[in-house]
């Protein structure tokens, strides 16, 4: 990364006008930082010690790239990290439909268009308005898309603070936001005095710990993903492990449990984003309607959403446990057993378990 900006600006001045240009492109909030994550790195490096990443194997793959950003793109000095609102302003109360067994959870984040595509447009905008002001210069965009400690950056750079759940959390802001950055070469003042980070205000708060219906939340700031619904739901590929299929609920696609009971979240806002918005009526759907969708469905049907990444198979997999957890009935006991010759044997171990679930009802 090279910086050859056609001239020198007022690093202090630029700034501000990009904290103003993040602003106009509809952006909630933007900080800047510099690269030293030590503590995060120290906090990561444990972590993965302790196997708590689970089969998240790309965790530890590129070693410390993560928390020393020079490593990843040689030349970064400083890192633009922006919020972007999610929490979607009409969608089914969330809290009934986890109230509801025969309903299908979906993560908040994921009932609209693809974030990644959304947010990564959006910072690809930004940096393309710096370099219309100074001429090109050293950057590059990231977006939940490589290996970068976005949370501990964003902390740094003034958006929130690492809450008890391990999620970023804003005063009068909440949870419900998507985070990217721009790396770059441009030597920015700070929104932060170096070696601070944003105050945490979590306070004697054990909500989100004393929530976690798996609780994956081992102790205040650490989480084993191992145990977390949104892991065992999208990161893991294999056989959901037994003893935590109960716990799931019905949730098929990550889960919120920690957010929904955060006490800051009663500030969030709606987003404007219009992306956002529930598709396919995902909010407020039939556990039954998804599992009866075919392969082919599956695709079209989840075209531009973050849900495709898991596969048809995985999508079966969840499905299959929520409704071994649903209240038994004639319906869920013919749609399971319509699955019994399912072409994928992880499908067909976890359509078994949860006939065996609904029998013993």
């Amino acid at each position: 990364m090279t910086n050859i900006a056609k001239k020198t600006p007022n690093w202090a001045n630029l700034a501000a006008d990009i904290l103003q240009w993040g602003q106009e492109l509809g952006f909630q909030k933007l900080g800047i930082s510099d690269t030293h994550l030590d503590e995060a790195e120290a906090h990561l490096l444990n972590w993965l010690r302790e196997g708590k990443h689970g089969r998240m194997d790309y965790m530890a793959r590129h070693g410390t790239k993560r928390s020393r950003p020079d490593e990843l793109e040689p030349g970064t000095v400083s890192v633009i990290s922006a919020r972007l609102d999610y929490l979607p302003p009409q969608s089914a109360d969330p809290d009934a439909i986890l109230a509801d067994p025969d309903k299908a959870y979906i993560s908040r984040y994921a009932l609209g268009r693809d974030y990644h595509k959304v947010l990564r447009h959006r910072m690809q905008k930004l940096a393309t308005r710096i370099e219309q002001a100074i001429g090109p210069f050293g950057y590059r965009v990231f977006t939940d898309s490589a290996p970068v400690l976005e949370k501990a950056l964003a902390e740094k750079a003034g958006l929130g603070w690492i809450g008890k759940h391990s999620n970023l959390l804003a005063e009068q802001t909440g949870s419900w936001f998507f985070l990217g950055e721009i790396y770059t070469d441009l030597p920015l003042p700070t929104s932060l005095p170096a070696n601070t980070k944003t105050t945490n205000h979590c306070g004697t708060c054990t909500a989100c710990i004393d929530a976690c219906p798996t609780r994956a939340i081992i102790a205040p700031y650490k989480v084993d993903a191992r145990l977390c619904i949104s892991y065992l739901t999208i990161e893991l590929r294999e056989a959901i492990p037994v003893e935590l299929r109960p716990l799931i609920g019905n949730r098929i696609y990550g889960c919120d449990d920690c957010q929904l009971v955060c006490p800051w979240n009663r500030f969030a806002q709606p987003t404007p984003e219009t992306d956002f918005l529930p598709r396919h009526a995902l909010d407020d759907i039939s556990l039954l309607e998804l599992f009866a969708w075919s392969e082919a469905q599956f695709l079209k049907r989840t075209e531009g959403s973050p849900i495709r990444r898991i596969g048809h198979e995985c999508w079966m997999r969840n499905i299959a446990v929520a409704l071994g957890n649903a209240p038994r009935s004639e319906a869920v006991i013919t749609a399971l057993k319509n699955q019994q010759q399912h072409a994928s044997p992880l499908v067909r171990e976890h359509v078994i378990w949860a006939l065996e679930q609904q029998s013993n009802k």
